[in-house]
């Protein structure tokens, strides 16, 4: 959705690879929904997730809003992007390569096995503090704070030689996904070679990637060694690859940087595409309705089946409160991307203010149709299930409304007010019916979690 609506990520559990374990995660921030950004990174991952041995379907992607160059994996099969990695890679090949690393991770099961480790390591932490007390007791305080210091500093080494081997392990399993998806492997070498020399510098300096990725020389020589051996290096990004990747940039930049900022690396002279995209955000959110209109209707006339201007285009008209000509607008994105959730929960919402001013119950049920479809192919977005309450309510559906609100907080997680309206539906809809079924489910699924016997989800 191009509004970016940011959703935290919460129940998930969120560990970062390496060093970051020990810090909070950067997806406590809040993650971005966008039907192009989310479509880019699903046609990049889902081939390497195939020749990794993983179900594509099985493996979320997020993508935070952060501007820090970072990617990590978390809570089992999940795969979290910063936006300023995005923004920092040069070429596709480039962020594919750490995807395929990431994806590493992931089929290595490295998220299971650390907490093994990090267990043995604590080991000799608890050793050398037990012996460092029974010194300072001893009279001896300063032999007993260097044993102590000594036991955590042991615990560190084992902790970051086991981080070590995992990198590595990555590495070469990057390696042959891409390999397999006949691409090169030197975007992840490039990537890796802006950070050589990072680890000299003191853990505060570091980007962020480093910090969660420690290397060193021997684990990049043995990564260049296995790329400068395939038989894919060298192979370029197409044009056709880099120009899309070059436009989602754009967008990224439009939505978060300053307007000025977007200004300057995108200035009037630029007359190419991803400017045009850049420009169009930056003047929409600006509140230049018309000259926003104008810079996408650029782009739509260059690319008059690219779902996403149309998208753009829409919102651009329905938050200036124009919901009657949003809607067809709209309507084409959909008909553009009949599979997209996202779309069709636009449409959705620009149905529901339209029917809120003019009385419209034909569009009500267009909008109820639309969220029904969307929900099918993604069940946890709450704005979806907020909407489709809506909706549900303005027809005179309480029981189904109700059920609506239920999904709604269980999909955040919120179990107390999922169960408390999931009876409200099993009380008012017919019984042994879908819904009064899916009601039942609810309340079975929100007893068994508050109870600690079941994990939400």
């Amino acid at each position: 959705m191009t509004r970016f609506v940011h959703q935290l990520a919460m129940g998930l559990g969120a560990v970062t690879i390496a060093l970051s374990l020990f810090s909070a995660p950067a997806s406590a921030q809040g993650s971005i929904r966008d039907a192009e950004i989310e479509e880019l990174l699903r046609d990049y991952a889902d081939p390497i997730f195939v020749a990794a041995g993983l179900t594509p379907e099985s493996v979320d992607i997020y993508v935070v809003q952060d501007s820090s160059l970072n990617a990590f994996v978390a809570g089992g099969q999940n795969m979290f992007i910063n936006t300023g990695l995005i923004l920092a890679a040069d070429t596709p090949n480039e962020l594919i390569g750490v995807m395929a690393h990431e994806t590493g991770h992931i089929a290595g099961g490295h998220l299971a096995r650390m907490g093994d480790a990090m267990a043995s390591a604590t080991v000799p932490a608890y050793i050398g503090t037990a012996i460092g007390i029974g010194l300072m007791i001893a009279g001896m305080p300063e032999a007993g704070m260097m044993a102590m210091g000594l036991g955590n500093q042991t615990a560190m080494n084992e902790f970051l030689a086991y981080s070590r081997v995992q990198e590595s392990a990555a590495d070469q399993a990057a390696a042959n996904y891409l390999e397999a998806t006949e691409q090169s492997g030197e975007g992840l070498l490039i990537f890796f070679d802006r950070f050589r020399d990072q680890e000299a510098l003191s853990h505060i300096q570091q980007d962020a990637f480093v910090r969660s990725h420690p290397l060193n020389p021997e684990r990049i020589a043995l990564l260049q060694r296995r790329v400068m051996n395939s038989d894919y290096i060298g192979q370029p990004d197409s044009p056709e690859s880099i120009h899309r990747f070059q436009m989602v940039q754009a967008k990224i930049r439009g939505f978060l940087d300053r307007t000025d900022l977007v200004r300057r690396i995108y200035p009037e002279t630029d007359t190419s595409m991803p400017a045009l995209y850049a420009r169009s955000v930056a003047n929409f959110r600006e509140g230049r309705t018309e000259l926003a209109l104008g810079d996408i209707g650029q782009l739509i006339a260059i690319e008059p089946d690219n779902p996403f201007f149309h998208e753009l285009r829409g919102q651009i008209l329905f938050e200036a409160g124009r919901s009657e000509e949003a809607v067809p607008v709209f309507r084409t994105s959909v008909e553009l991307r009949p599979l997209s959730s996202l779309l069709r929960i636009n449409l959705a919402q620009a149905l529901l203010a339209m029917e809120e001013e003019g009385g419209d119950s034909e569009a009500n049920q267009e909008a109820l149709r639309n969220l029904q479809i969307a929900v099918a192919f993604d069940d946890t977005s709450s704005f979806a299930w907020y909407q489709m309450a809506i909706a549900h309510g303005r027809a005179g559906n309480e029981g189904s409304a109700d059920l609506a609100i239920a999904e709604r907080y269980y999909a955040v997680r919120n179990l107390h007010e999922a169960r408390q309206f999931a009876i409200r539906a099993r009380d008012k809809l017919p019984e042994n019916g879908s819904q009064w079924n899916r009601a039942m489910d609810l309340i079975f699924l929100t007893n068994e979690a508050q109870n600690g016997r079941r994990r939400p989800g």
